[in-house]
Order: C-alpha cells, then structure tokens, then sequence
C-alpha cells in the first residue's frame, strides 16, 4: 500500500458565507459606481436590470426603476440580503413581523407591524431571511436606481396582496421566473 493511498483527502474548500456587512459594503459600493450605474439602460415602460456576481458567491441585482413602478409585497425565500439606492428616491414598506413561511393562504396582519421608509442616493440596509416588503418608485417623473444582494441566491419567492390588514400568499416563483 502507497502511503498516499492511506492518506484521506481533505473536503473542497468552500469560501464561508457572506456576512451582513459583507452584503452591505458590496451594495454601498455598487451604489456609488457612477459609471455602472449609469450604464444600465433606462425604459420608460418597465424595470430593467443588471445581473451582478456578489460576494461569497451571492446574487446581485442593480435594477432601474421608471417613474410609478414597483415589486408588490414579497419576501425573498428564505435568503438574507441587503440594498441601496444609487439615484432617485425608493419607498420601502415592510412588515415588522415574522410570519410563517408555509401553511396559512391568509393572514390577518397586527396594528403597529407596518414600517415605511424613504430612501435617497447612498441610503441602504441590510435585511433578514425573514423579510416581506414592497419597493416602490413613488416619483412622477424620475428614475430610480438600486442595487440588491442576496444569499443564499435566491431559491424562490413568494409573492403577496394586501388589502388593509389581509395579506394573502398569491404566487410563488422560482429562479428565472422573475429575470
């Protein structure tokens, strides 16, 4: 017998997940990349984007936002991740809540849950596994541009109507769904 039949062999080498920060500096930086940003091409009729590769081996989004559009309310499947507006102004609502991720079609949401937040070039932050919110471009006249990273990439999501304190699960997409 060989001595390096003996030998175990060592597990691949994967490269450790992403932290928070990690995500938040990644969209920050994008964020102030004049030069890409202005890259991305701007229609007047829908959403256009950029894939990205992130750090640690997220998945990252710089999207343009026409004047009056939006995601809806949604979450992110499960993964983590983090934005920032590069121009323009976006509004985010979310939910202040945890809500289950399987069983129920119809939520009755509590009073004091909802939470509403302008964002401006530079503006950022980060979010949990847990997040359902909506991102808005409430301006009549300007684009706006953001940058989105995610980990693990995204595996699906859930997306939702409300109506006042209703939240129902309408439709759950899966990668190359939403692209």
């Amino acid at each position: 017998m060989s001595l390096s039949a003996s030998l175990p062999t060592a597990a691949p080498v994967r490269p450790s997940a992403p932290t928070a920060t990690e995500l938040l500096d990644f969209v920050r930086r994008i964020a102030a990349d004049s030069e890409l940003v202005a890259s991305l091409p701007l229609d007047p009729g829908g959403r256009t984007w950029l894939r990205l590769e992130g750090p640690g081996g997220s998945e990252a989004w710089l999207i343009a936002w026409p004047p009056g559009t939006g995601t809806g309310w949604h979450d992110h499947g499960g993964s983590r991740g983090a934005f920032a507006t590069a121009s323009g102004t976006l509004k985010e609502d979310s939910l202040a809540a945890r809500l289950p991720t399987e069983g129920w079609k119809t939520l009755e949401l509590a009073d004091g849950i909802d939470r509403s937040r302008r964002m401006a070039p530079g503006d950022s932050r980060s979010f949990g596994a847990h997040h359902v919110h909506q991102v808005l471009n409430e301006s009549a006249d300007e684009h706006a541009v953001s940058v989105h990273t995610y980990y693990p990439p995204l595996p699906l999501m859930r997306r939702y109507s409300r109506s006042g304190p209703l939240l129902r699960l309408e439709q759950i997409e899966l990668p190359g769904e939403w692209e």
